[in-house]
């Protein structure tokens, strides 16, 4: 009889960012409370479940997000690099802006891979090995990898057969997400994805209008 292995990429939570930066890869941002909420939301959800590892990426918002699910369910937080966010040159600019800026013209070209930052198929060839060793040492069983929103979009495109390039609006990868791939034996078979700490996510803020003169 073939095994069933499921493997879980979890979204890190709601991260404190008064400022409203494209924090990227940058050290420094940890959850804020809401997020520390979430992180323990999702941990009771999945609380039970047959998971025999746990991974994360090795930002602090990752590892402080996986940190209630390895109390609850008793595991060590393993770290992979591969599981980092994507790479991108405007990290440490305000979102609103950077793409208003003339001087930020020149990086965006291509946004089909994008020329901005880690291109989309190098993305696909660090999380899908990732996947696969994690899916190896838990066959037969659950594993949750804790890792960042395009990252966990852009696998999750590529294992569905879709174009890599997207609009980053349409994305389904919510904070404290989980999308959830189901494999019988190496064969991918499905692809579920849950909001666990759904009621805790803010509605997006609205660019204020500008001011009358």
């Amino acid at each position: 009889m073939t095994e069933s292995t499921v493997v879980h990429l979890l979204r890190h939570g709601e991260v404190h960012n008064p400022q409203g930066l494209l924090y990227g890869r940058l050290p420094g941002y940890h959850l804020s409370e809401n997020g520390r909420s979430m992180a323990e939301m999702v941990a009771k959800a999945l609380a039970g479940r047959d998971i025999v590892a746990l991974y994360s990426s090795p930002l602090e918002r990752a590892q402080e997000t996986a940190t209630p699910l390895s109390k609850t369910l008793e595991l060590p937080i393993q770290t992979d690099a591969r599981l980092i966010e994507a790479d991108n040159v405007f990290e440490g600019l305000a979102v609103g802006g950077m793409f208003r800026a003339p001087a930020n013209y020149r990086h965006l070209w291509n946004p089909a891979r994008p020329s901005w930052g880690e291109p989309y198929v190098d993305i696909v060839k660090r999380m899908r090995p990732v996947i696969d060793d994690a899916r190896a040492k838990a066959r037969g069983h659950e594993v949750v990898l804790v890792s960042h929103q395009l990252p966990i979009w852009i696998i999750r495109l590529a294992a569905e057969g879709r174009r890599l390039a997207h609009d980053p609006r349409r994305r389904q990868c919510a904070l404290a997400s989980l999308t959830s791939f189901t494999f019988e034996g190496d064969r991918l078979t499905s692809v579920g994805y849950s909001e666990p700490a759904g009621a805790l996510i803010k509605p997006p803020k609205l660019l204020k209008s500008a001011k009358r003169r």
